[in-house]
């Protein structure tokens, strides 16, 4: 099992520690947070009393007592917590998007081989048995394929609190924040994965105030289809998503970032192909990333880092064609 070191003490940190302890696949031995009074409040929610607190990243990173880190801070924090770590030796796991643009992804491609360290970033769903129920009927009948449509829109619990001028980081661009980066980023995986990267984008986006997105329609245009994807954080949607191959539709229940459901249609026919689902969405996430820490896994890597980089870039562009600009643009 390989000890784990975390930044970041919210429900999603606490739910891959959950995943990590399900699956045996990491031990929680050290807690990076800003204060040591959320950091001891973190560890005994998750029974992990005798894990290490710092509230110093320096501190953090030179400490020997755990190998990986996991790191779930605002997107804009990611490159800068990221690169620190690989610079001292830590391999790193990085909620997506694991970068605000295409030049620091590259930097930390570069920052993991010169240190030979994995960077992985956590697009957990893809590594769900259910999403690769429907990535094996894509491929087994990708020469059918005619598009596809992915949406995840779901009103934010922290819109209400920027209606009332509040500014919460997921809504401004200072942070890296807003409907693309945040529930986007979970289509996007998901084209890229079944569907190959587009030739085209564009994104057509409702702009809010302070020049981030609240929701908008990304397409994806392919040499013989397109492909749509509808993302929001000021709406809710109940639409599936689905991958077209003409008369048939792959349905993807209830949304492109958390499927529970993968059912073929065809006509007046219904045929399940799968409804596996964890109770814990990122147990195979955290069993496949420690396996490929564990067994040098580099062609398993490889494939994920391709994917990475591929969705790290459209999320870019596609962001530049609604003209959305982050601080974190700006330093270059």
């Amino acid at each position: 099992m390989l000890n784990l070191g975390i930044i970041g003490t919210n429900w999603i940190t606490k739910q891959f520690i959950e995943a990590s302890d399900e699956t045996n696949s990491f031990k929680l031995t050290h807690i990076y947070s800003r204060t040591e009074e959320k950091a001891k409040d973190f560890a005994g929610s998750v029974n992990a009393a005798d894990a290490k607190i710092s509230t110093d990243l320096e501190e953090f990173f030179s400490s020997d007592d755990f190998d990986v880190v996991y790191i779930a801070s605002p997107n804009s924090l990611h490159y800068s917590q990221s690169k620190l770590a690989m610079e001292h030796g830590k391999h790193v796991i990085v909620e997506k998007p694991s970068t605000a643009n295409i030049r620091e992804f590259t930097i930390l491609e570069e920052t993991a081989k010169s240190n030979n360290v994995y960077f992985l970033e956590a697009a957990r769903h893809i590594h769900e048995p259910i999403f690769k129920s429907a990535e094996k009927y894509v491929n087994e009948n990708r020469s059918e394929l005619t598009g596809g449509t992915f949406s995840y829109m779901k009103y934010s619990s922290k819109y209400d609190d920027f209606l009332a001028k509040k500014i919460p980081n997921v809504f401004t661009t200072k942070f890296s924040g807003g409907a693309l980066y945040d529930l986007g980023v979970y289509a996007v995986y998901d084209a890229v994965v079944l569907l190959g990267r587009p030739d085209k984008i564009n994104y057509d986006a409702e702009i809010l105030e302070g020049g981030i997105d609240g929701s908008g329609v990304l397409t994806l245009s392919y040499p013989d289809y397109d492909a749509n994807l509808i993302v929001g954080k000021t709406k809710n949607s109940h639409i599936p998503s689905e991958v077209y191959f003409g008369k048939k539709t792959l349905l993807l229940m209830d949304n492109g970032g958390d499927i529970t459901n993968v059912t073929l249609v065809n006509g007046n026919s219904e045929d399940l192909i799968s409804n596996e689902k964890s109770s814990n969405p990122m147990d195979a996430e955290a069993v496949e990333f420690a396996r490929i820490i564990e067994e040098n896994d580099q062609a398993a890597f490889e494939k994920l880092l391709g994917y990475s980089r591929t969705v790290n870039k459209l999320l870019e562009q596609a962001r530049i064609t609604a003209g959305i600009i982050f601080e974190s643009d700006k330093e270059y």
